[in-house]
């Protein structure tokens, strides 16, 4: 307290009462220091108090925009919906306004931001950061009376302390830092409230919590930089003010969070997580964080107000996952037990020396059905238990005898799926060919959103995928063809790989959408960038045979044109690919999305377009551009819905 007195220029002693003060020491009232002193403090006080009040009008402000999200998607999206509308039914006009200002903004916010400065988001995004930065800006400095003190310091004639302004500005960043924790954790947390208020799935909140880290980094530095400068150079005398000050105990802690938040930041950045690898980066944050939560608690307590928060919803989050996962694997009336067991997955093993093999991973389970476009973690224990890696199930969950089957593919370039690839391998070699390898692996989840809740019976679907990105939109097709074919919907494909025998990663899932091809109007475009047509003359060779490349001794089908709308006989399921490795230029290496989805549309009969995608962050910022391009909002209110294209890609690892 005599630290903490001298500081604000009090002395306990000589007040007759003390006046309380939310998160700030007590004020001694009334004032008996020179009269520029209790002025200042004064200001000091005032400014508090304000600020205190603009971090509740800033915390009721994001209560209130989530509060109005979450009623308007529970009325747009009532509990029972009703039954399906002719197809070419007409918009309301409350419809025919949400749609057209749905097309403005894909139009000028869905393309990518500058990539050097945000990395790969949307222009929508850095303008949510942009208002919520300007919001912050105002906050910062309203409501703090600016000016200069000089007062003389006792005891000690012709010796004068300069206040300013700097103080009472420099613990309002403070604050405001404080009161953005709980933020930045909210924004952090898989077991997301925002995602259950507002249907964002949580990977979507990444970007904020980065940007938002970054402004609590930048809210830090500057009050540490304010204080220094008024603690070493306008308080006197020097330097023994400063060597008092540095060594007290609420600043050595301050300092300890700083140097902490510092690395928080350095160990986040894209050149850091190369170095030491995504797993050594995860750890590391969520241990730095709650150090430096605690930090700031032993640096200023009397905020606890937003500390308490970010430790309880850290906890929440991290006791949720368990939670979620122990309902996932005890299963008290097992045949084989009570108690948690990991599930046994089959393992098949593409081998590809060039870019790392590809396993799939089939195991059923004893649970409900996710959502199609969900995602699981998957802990496999055999590599480690502290790893865990998001993976998108590529088939459309069905419950049969209590059980539903899970199916992942997962390309293994490194670390864990490197790991068990290569455990894999090992175990077909001792066991011989015709053994079925398998791995324990252990669930968390589902997460993120239903793909299905994107379409309704008026909308014309494109699946666009690049290599194991499959795994994303073949789901949505395979639910749709277990549903009544809708007349006049287009329904397209366009899955981009590497090698032509890529199609064996899904070859029972393939066959299953041929079959349904004729029925769902769908049209199966694959594409095998590295291959070379079989004729060497051109930049769209179609091969028609695709196969090989797995680990078990399994005879390959052939398969044929894929442009085809016609479905082939069942006996014999045909799909071709289009080699396209021997382009001249490496635009003709690719598929033309822009042609082709910019055909598709032109030729849809009526309803608005939904692209589904996964692949890599190249292919995603094209994909933006182009949709964004084909939507035209002044078309859509002439209710033209061709113009409507909405964009729905699967972005958790992009940057």
């Amino acid at each position: 307290m005599e630290t903490l007195s001298r500081r604000h220029i009090q002395d306990h002693n000589a007040g007759d009462e003390t006046q309380p003060h939310w998160g700030y020491p007590d004020r001694i009232v009334p004032c008996k220091n020179d009269p520029g002193s209790c002025t200042y403090l004064d200001v000091v006080y005032a400014a508090h108090d304000v600020g205190m009040l603009y971090m509740g009008v800033l915390w009721a402000t994001l209560g209130g925009i989530l509060l109005v999200w979450f009623l308007a998607r529970r009325i747009s999206q009532p509990a029972v919906h009703p039954a399906p509308a002719p197809p070419k039914q007409t918009p309301s006009a409350p419809g025919k306004v949400r749609r057209t200002v749905a097309a403005y903004t894909r139009r000028y916010l869905l393309p990518d931001a500058n990539h050097f400065v945000f990395g790969r988001t949307t222009r929508l995004q850095v303008l949510i950061l942009a208002l919520l930065s300007g919001y912050l800006l105002l906050w910062s400095f309203v409501g703090i009376a600016y000016g200069t003190w000089v007062t003389p310091v006792k005891k000690m004639p012709g010796v004068y302390n300069t206040r300013t302004s700097l103080g009472p500005w420099s613990d309002r960043v403070g604050v405001i830092a404080y009161a953005l924790t709980p933020l930045s954790v909210l924004l952090s947390s898989r077991e997301s409230l925002l995602s259950v208020l507002t249907g964002v799935p949580y990977q979507s909140f990444n970007f904020l919590h980065r940007w938002v880290g970054y402004i609590i980094l930048a809210q830090s530095a500057l009050h540490t930089i304010g204080w220094c400068v008024i603690q070493i150079r306008l308080y006197q005398p020097q330097p023994s003010v400063g060597l008092e000050w540095i060594v007290q105990t609420y600043i050595v802690w301050g300092v300890v969070a700083m140097i902490l938040i510092l690395l928080l930041f350095i160990l986040s950045t894209p050149w850091a997580i190369r170095k030491t690898g995504y797993e050594f980066f995860r750890k590391a944050h969520y241990v730095l964080a709650m150090v430096y939560i605690g930090a700031c608690w032993a640096h200023w307590n009397k905020l606890e107000c937003f500390l308490v928060p970010a430790f309880i919803i850290w906890g929440i989050d991290r006791g949720a996952r368990l939670f979620r996962t122990a309902l996932l694997h005890y299963h008290p009336a097992a045949v084989t037990g009570a108690g948690f067991r990991p599930l046994h997955a089959e393992v098949t093993r593409f081998p590809d020396t060039e870019h790392g093999d590809v396993v799939r991973l089939d195991f059923d389970n004893e649970q409900d059905c996710w959502a199609v476009g969900q995602h699981y973690y998957l802990c496999f224990t055999e590599g480690s238990i502290w790893q865990s890696h998001p993976f998108t199930p590529l088939n459309a969950p069905t419950l049969q005898k209590g059980l539903v089957r899970h199916s992942y593919i997962l390309r293994a370039k490194s670390g864990e799926t490197k790991k068990v690839a290569d455990l894999v391998a090992r175990k077909s070699q001792l066991a011989g060919d015709a053994a079925v390898a398998t791995t324990p692996v252990i669930l968390t989840g589902p997460y993120g959103e239903n793909l299905l809740e994107k379409v309704d019976m008026n909308t014309n679907i494109v699946c666009v995928a690049g290599g194991t990105g499959i795994t994303y939109v073949l789901p949505v097709l395979l639910q749709l063809a277990r549903e009544r074919p809708v007349p006049d919907r287009k329904i397209e494909l366009i899955w981009a790989m590497r090698h032509s025998s890529n199609v064996d990663w899904v070859r029972g899932e393939m066959d299953t959408l041929r079959r349904a091809q004729k029925a769902l109007n769908l049209t199966i475009r694959l594409f095998a960038t590295r291959d070379v047509g079989s004729g060497g003359g051109g930049d769209n060779e179609t091969d028609e045979k695709c196969g090989g490349g797995g680990s078990k001794n399994t005879d390959v089908t052939e398969v044929d044109s894929s442009a085809s709308e016609d479905a082939c006989p069942c006996e014999d399921p045909k799909v071709s690919v289009d080699k396209i490795g021997d382009g001249a230029s490496d635009d003709s290496r690719h598929p033309a999305l822009t042609q082709l989805l910019g055909d598709f549309v032109a030729d849809t009969v009526a309803g608005r377009t939904v692209v589904f995608a996964s692949g890599p962050g190249g292919m995603i910022t094209d994909l933006r551009t182009i949709v964004a391009g084909l939507n035209d909002p002044t078309k859509v209110w002439r209710r033209q819905e061709r113009f409507d294209v909405n964009l729905v890609c699967d972005d958790r690892l992009e940057w």
